[in-house]
């Protein structure tokens, strides 16, 4: 499969290496599973700049953004579903879990990556 490049801001370079250095829990959590290709053997990237955002996880040979939502993300669901409607543009797939979620049945989110990657895979 073909992995697309999607263009990027500038500046959101140096941003999200500093959201990398100053990871949730929940985004620790996750990537301990996501890292080195062990989903599937599909290659993730944390804090990847996408167009002119920042997605928690990606994956660009599936076009696949991961969100954990958080507290942060309480009071912009209105702001998130415009970022996510912008990026699905370029033909970008979202799965989002809550921060919850990771901490308490990381299982599931794990079977809820792994079922949607098989699904796609069909």
């Amino acid at each position: 499969m073909m992995r697309e490049h999607i263009p990027y801001k500038p500046y959101l370079k140096e941003l999200a290496r500093q959201l990398r250095n100053n990871s949730t829990l929940s985004e620790v959590l996750l990537w301990q599973e996501l890292k080195g290709s062990k989903m599937l053997g599909f290659d993730f990237h944390r804090q990847k700049p996408l167009d002119n955002f920042i997605v928690d996880f990606y994956c660009s040979e599936l076009k696949l953004a991961i969100e954990i939502d958080g507290d942060s993300h309480n009071y912009s669901f209105a702001k998130d579903t415009a970022r996510q409607q912008q990026l699905e543009s370029f033909e970008i797939y979202f799965l989002r879990c809550t921060d919850l979620e990771v901490k308490q049945n990381m299982p599931n989110v794990l079977r809820t990556i792994e079922c949607w990657i098989l699904d796609q895979q069909k």
